[in-house]
């Protein structure tokens, strides 16, 4: 609904799932002993999601989690962040970035390092 001024009120959108895309490092970043993974988390609803990284199949989530931004839209993005010594990154059967609010099923992107460029 858009009033007078252009006040917009949003209206129970429900939950929208956002889209996950993942920053591979480079392999010039790899041969410096460090990666630095990022995911983007964008148009999610409503906020509250957690963002984060599971090593391997039964990992615990781990990495740093950005702010939310609402964008003009009415929805979310945001990002997360895991530094890796390069030898754990390589030696990882999977690397998955996760997205989770509440009861809902979490939004995953996988990566298997081992079919990424070294």
């Amino acid at each position: 609904w858009t009033f007078g001024g252009g006040t917009k009120l949003i209206v129970d959108l429900g939950v929208v799932r956002p889209s996950l895309t993942v920053l591979l490092p480079s392999s010039e970043e790899q041969d410096q002993g460090n990666v630095a993974l990022v995911c983007l988390a964008n148009k999610g609803f409503p906020e509250g999601w957690k963002l984060g990284w599971r090593l391997g199949a039964g990992g615990a989530l781990q990495g740093s989690q950005s702010l939310e931004v609402l964008e003009k839209d009415g929805h979310y993005s945001w990002s997360s962040s895991l530094t890796l010594p390069t030898d754990q990154w390589r030696k990882a059967d999977s690397v998955t970035c996760e997205a989770t609010l509440k009861d809902q099923p979490p939004v995953t992107h996988t990566l298997e390092p081992h079919h990424c460029s070294q």
